[in-house]
């Protein structure tokens, strides 16, 4: 996909009706007042036997790179929210809401901005250590804990 097609996905999130209930399919997840989507992905790993990792994280991070720059020339700069005191509190039991909860068990930092009633995340997240990089796009209505 394009910058211009994450855009138009991410425009689409915003005006998409949130669930009632937390919806996982796909790689996708949704929730009440939230959508959280892929929009880009490395080749897995292990079809190359790992050899492609250093171009695969080189291909998301500039992919990634091309989209906070799109969301900053839109919106405006962007928060860094780095995730990770987030996600040791949730580890403490501290019940931490979603998408929150989510994004901080799979990613370190994320960029949001805030557009109207909405906030805007990119990141980047790789579930287990041979899975491709995912570039991920969202919306939610929840603000940051």
């Amino acid at each position: 996909m394009t910058t211009a097609e994450h855009l138009d996905t991410i425009d689409r999130l915003r005006a998409k009706e949130f669930p009632s209930e937390p919806v996982w399919s796909g790689g996708q997840s949704s929730g009440p007042g939230y959508h959280l989507v892929p929009v880009g992905r490395t080749a897995d790993f292990w079809e190359d036997g790992g050899a492609g990792r250093s171009e695969a994280a080189d291909q998301i991070n500039a992919e990634y790179g091309a989209l906070t720059q799109a969301l900053t020339e839109r919106w405006g700069e962007p928060q860094v929210f780095s995730l990770v005191s987030l996600r040791a509190r949730g580890f403490d039991g501290e019940e931490i809401p979603e998408p929150w909860d989510e994004l901080s068990n799979s990613t370190d930092h994320v960029h949001v901005w805030k557009a109207g009633d909405h906030w805007l995340v990119a990141y980047v997240a790789q579930w287990d250590e041979g899975d491709p990089y995912l570039l991920m796009a969202g919306v939610t209505v929840i603000d940051p804990p």
